[in-house]
């Protein structure tokens, strides 16, 4: 599936890879900003330490120390309950001390006179609830102030700039992909056209590269069908001359009273008849666009079938196979391949017999005789053998081999003690199977 969308995957892998990291970097930066913010905040601390140190060595009254936290804006919790809710659900941000205060188990509450330098004064900042507070601790006293001037860190214009970001990534990958859907429908009618359906169209309307490529097919293929039509015609309006000059020929030669010459002009014209019909089958395979009418047939009624083309005995043809046996074949491509398998069988049998049997899928015909003197691939081509006689034209076996291609089948041949053994061997089924 992915190699069939290989654009495609590259396409999305692509903006994976740049929402991933684009991602990253913005929580890098969020991370960097909200420490800075929180490093910022903190500065303060210094003060409010100055301001809570003068008031524990009682150099300001407490009036006095008030007025210094209304002055920065600073608010000391004094509620009991409100107090150990936030210490107990707040978020520490920052501390100057080197462990986590709570773990001290500190409470609202005053702590017996100690020398003030036995324990210093420890500043955490601690956000509840979008509020900043700083915890103020000493050996003597502890105090929790909420600071009204300054919020929590807020990072809407880093999201901003995120969403924007991803929305024309999002957007500019999406028309890429939109821009790259015709290449899918034309990868498709090309195999529709490649598996031989000459009435697919290519044309795309638009002037970019795909609609430039496809508009090119589109040419390309209309060329091919009028060579195609041209051909076909050319072919059947032979055939058809043909056959009117043999049909008389025949005619004529009837009424010739020398029996010999007779039955000589009779073998030419029946030759010239076989020649044109094996013509015609090599120009339907060939061309491509027979279509397979496939249905399930018993190999012994194809066996049957064939034997009768080829007018020979049935005591000739030996066949060993069991009635059950069924293939999904076109019935008249098939038996024309097995009845010329079985000509060249009896042919050139010194016995004028042949065998067809099964092996595991497999068909055989056997024959015995003098085994082939090269190998099969030159006797599949046209217009090839090695006894020329007046009954062969050379395409038995390239139309036989043809036309188990079209099957998914292939030809294949071995000598057995003295025996030749040709084969239909099958194989993944072809794609050019038509209804």
């Amino acid at each position: 599936m992915v190699k069939n969308n290989a654009v495609i995957a590259t396409v999305l892998f692509a903006l994976i890879v740049t929402v991933t990291s684009i991602s990253y970097t913005f929580y890098q930066l969020y991370q960097t900003n909200r420490a800075k913010h929180i490093d910022s905040v903190f500065s303060k601390h210094s003060l409010i330490s100055q301001i809570y140190h003068t008031y524990l060595i009682k150099q300001i009254s407490p009036p006095m120390f008030e007025a210094n936290l209304a002055l920065y804006d600073l608010n000391e919790i004094t509620k009991k309950e409100e107090y150990e809710k936030i210490i107990r659900d707040g978020k520490i941000l920052k501390t100057d001390g080197t462990t986590d205060p709570r773990s001290e188990a500190s409470t609202f509450s005053e702590f017996p006179l100690i020398p003030l330098d036995s324990h210093p004064i420890i500043t955490s900042m601690i956000e509840h609830r979008g509020k900043m507070y700083f915890w103020v601790e000493s050996s003597r006293h502890t105090v929790l102030l909420e600071d009204r001037s300054i919020q929590a860190y807020s990072a809407v214009n880093l999201l901003s700039a995120y969403g924007t970001i991803m929305t024309i990534l999002i957007i500019s990958f999406t028309l890429i992909i939109y821009r790259l859907t015709p290449l899918r429908r034309l990868r498709r009618q090309i195999a529709r056209f490649g598996e031989g359906d000459m009435g697919v169209r290519f044309h795309i309307k638009g002037s970019d590269e795909i609609a430039l490529i496809a508009n090119e097919l589109d040419t390309t293929q209309n060329k091919i069908r009028s060579l195609i039509e041209s051909r076909t015609l050319f072919l059947r309006n032979i055939m058809h001359e043909l056959k009117t000059p043999i049909a008389k020929g025949r005619i004529v030669s009837t009424m010739i009273s020398d029996e010999k010459q007779k039955a000589r002009f009779e073998g030419i014209f029946e030759r010239l008849e076989s020649l044109i019909g094996e013509f015609a089958l090599i120009e339907e395979i060939s061309s491509g666009n027979q279509y397979l009418e496939k249905k399930e047939y018993r190999l012994v009624d194809i066996i049957d079938g064939a034997v009768d083309l080829a007018m020979v005995d049935y005591e000739s043809v030996i066949c060993d196979i069991d009635t059950s046996i069924k293939l999904e074949v076109d019935y008249r491509l098939f038996v024309t391949a097995v009845k010329n398998l079985i000509d060249n069988a009896i042919k050139y049998s010194p016995d004028k017999k042949m065998e067809i049997t099964v092996e595991g899928g497999e068909i055989l015909f056997l024959n015995s005789g003098e085994p082939l003197k090269k190998p099969l691939s030159y006797y599949i081509e046209p217009f090839t053998k090695d006894h020329p006689t007046k009954d062969s034209f050379g395409l038995g076996l390239y139309i036989v081999d043809a036309i188990l291609k079209e099957h998914g089948y292939v030809l294949a041949y071995e000598r057995r003690d003295d025996r030749n053994c040709f084969i239909f061997v099958p194989v993944k089924p072809s794609k050019r199977n038509h209804k």
